[in-house]
């Protein structure tokens, strides 16, 4: 049977009569008779196709040929690839994992002994050398953990975080200060920083019981006590408290004062770091090479250490300068409370708490008169060990996440 194709039909690698290989037509007979070898040099697609082309003998298809750039084909590569976006968020989010638990976590027993310290009127050791808050924290490890009150100061930190969302939901006071702040917002600003630790004030004192309280007297509480001792102590009911507790109307100038002047320093020394920081980066001489992989490690370091670098600055300058009142603060707010602590001097007893202090002023007075100007400073030493471990750990952690991104 003949084929009924116009003599003009291209496609399926038809040739023409040109070709020296035609004869006797384009019949049906002539290709079933051509041998599988002869198929193997006819084309490919339809010449109507937009990109098509007919193949003559000794070209090579376009699957053994370098495939021209479409127009996806680059979002496909890239997407296989590993980007430097999400090892750049990989990094970000390792190294604020391991700020965050150095913070919460690792410096908790610390912050233990630090307030335990604080609040003993009769330790002998104040503790002003990292060397000896290291030698009675052992000794305390022995018979308990350090470890207890952790889940309360979490909830304190959801307390306060969601208060301060919604009182600036529900009123006009900035939640955060624009580039372009005027005195009013400020103004606004931290009366919406001072309500907030109002309204967390009940909560932080049951927190801080729960932090100094010994372990051995007292089991494990759990996670929702703090709320349920800090509800009971704004309504006066829940745990029986001795005469000497102090009204938390009493407690709200210290606490506050505390709190705005904690905040304005932490801001103000973290600003001026992350601006030196910043500064220093954008001043320093680049690599010859820019798309060398030293850069791109110093790059993606650039733009998380000097937060990390400038909050951790911030912290130790408002806990250094703060310190005494913090100790006036955590006195007043365990005053009453039945708290019995450990023995800071050996680590070994437990001690009642039964302080007399009027108010803030006679607080200060008294401890100036009885321990001396050095008394306000006790368990100094283990915030010196906490900030050293926390800048340790943020050391480790450039140097490995450095190793890891010139391997990548």
């Amino acid at each position: 049977m003949t084929s009924r194709r116009p003599d003009s039909f291209e496609g399926l690698g038809y040739r023409g009569r040109e070709d020296p290989s035609f004869s006797g037509g384009y019949s049906g007979r002539s290709f079933n008779n051509s041998s599988s070898s002869d198929l193997q040099h006819w084309v490919t697609t339809p010449p109507d196709i937009p990109g098509s082309r007919n193949l003559h003998f000794g070209d090579r298809t376009p699957q053994f040929e370098a495939a021209p750039a479409q127009p996806g084909a680059a979002d496909e590569a890239q997407s296989a690839a590993p980007p430097s976006e999400q090892l750049n968020r990989f990094a970000g989010f390792g190294i604020g994992l391991a700020s965050l638990f150095t913070e919460n976590v690792l410096a908790h027993p610390c912050i233990v002994f630090r307030r335990q310290c604080q609040v003993n009127y009769h330790a002998r050791c104040y503790h002003l050398s990292p060397l000896t808050a290291i030698s009675v924290m052992y000794n305390v490890t022995k018979t308990q953990a350090l470890w207890k009150g952790m889940g309360s100061t979490f909830v304190v930190q959801g307390v306060t975080l969601g208060t301060e969302g919604i009182i600036s939901e529900c009123t006009p006071l900035p939640r955060e200060l624009s580039h372009k702040w005027n005195p009013k917002q400020v103004v606004g600003h931290l009366v919406l920083k001072g309500l907030t630790y109002v309204v967390a004030m009940p909560f932080y004192s049951a927190s801080l019981i729960e932090t100094v309280q010994s372990e051995i007297i007292r089991d494990n509480p759990g996670i929702l006590d703090c709320v349920k001792e800090g509800l009971g102590r704004v309504m006066g009911m829940g745990v029986p408290h001795s005469k000497r507790l102090l009204p938390l109307w009493n407690l709200v100038f210290p606490t506050v004062l505390h709190g705005i002047l904690h905040y304005l320093i932490s801001s103000s020394v973290q600003r001026l770091v992350l601006y030196l920081l910043r500064r220093r980066n954008n001043g320093s001489p680049k690599h010859s090479s820019p798309d060398s992989g030293a850069d791109t490690v110093q790059s993606m370091l650039d733009a998380y250490f000097p937060e990390l670098m400038a909050s951790f600055a911030a912290s130790l300058c408002a806990d250094v300068l703060l310190f005494p009142l913090e100790t006036v603060l955590h006195r007043l707010h365990i005053q009453g409370t039945r708290t019995i602590i450990d023995n800071t001097d050996l680590g070994f007893e437990v001690l009642p708490i039964n302080t007399q202090y009027e108010g803030m002023r006679d607080c200060i007075n008294a401890i100036r008169r009885e321990e001396g100007t050095m008394g306000f400073y006790k368990g100094f030493g283990s915030i010196v060990v906490q900030y050293s471990l926390h800048a340790t750990v943020l050391q480790i952690t450039k140097m490995i996440y450095s190793t890891l991104l010139r391997n990548a």
